[in-house]
């Protein structure tokens, strides 16, 4: 087992004393790069209630290259497609190494109140969006209903 680097180890421990509103992010006992990460829907979104599951892999270039994350819960958005992959553009082109495991899951979470269809992964859901917003956020609280409620 490589040793964590001390910004992860301090990371970590920020995350679990001192955890983001609405975000939980637990490193696996196993892998202590690996996170499982838990959301909860912001109020005022179609996600509202719901508990979303993600996971989060440090990856061993970690902080110079982004986390790898993903939706392990079905979620209905234009930014997440079917896999769970997110298109979110610091976990792309505009990741800097000061940025940090934090960061990156309250954007996440702000990407839930603010969906992008304009920049989308799932195409057909962004289509949806932008020819039918209202239907569009039925279907993600229904899906939010099916898979994200316990």
């Amino acid at each position: 087992m490589d040793a964590l680097s001390k910004r992860i180890i301090k990371e970590t421990q920020k995350l679990m004393s001192e955890p983001a509103p609405g975000i939980s992010a637990t490193p696996n006992s196993d892998n202590l790069r690996y996170f499982n990460v838990v959301i909860t829907g912001p109020a005022d979104s179609p996600f509202q209630g719901g508990i979303f599951h993600l996971e989060l892999f440090l990856t061993d270039d970690y902080p110079m290259s982004a986390p790898k994350v993903r939706f392990l819960t079905k979620i209905y958005h234009p930014n997440i497609d079917k896999l769970g992959r997110i298109c979110l553009d610091i976990l792309k082109d505009k990741w800097s190494p000061a940025l940090q495991i934090r960061t990156v899951l309250l954007s996440i979470q702000a990407l839930l109140s603010a969906p992008n269809p304009d920049d989308p992964l799932a195409n057909d859901v962004a289509d949806h969006w932008k020819s039918n917003e209202k239907d569009a956020i039925q279907k993600a609280r229904e899906w939010t209903n099916v898979y994200a409620v316990q």
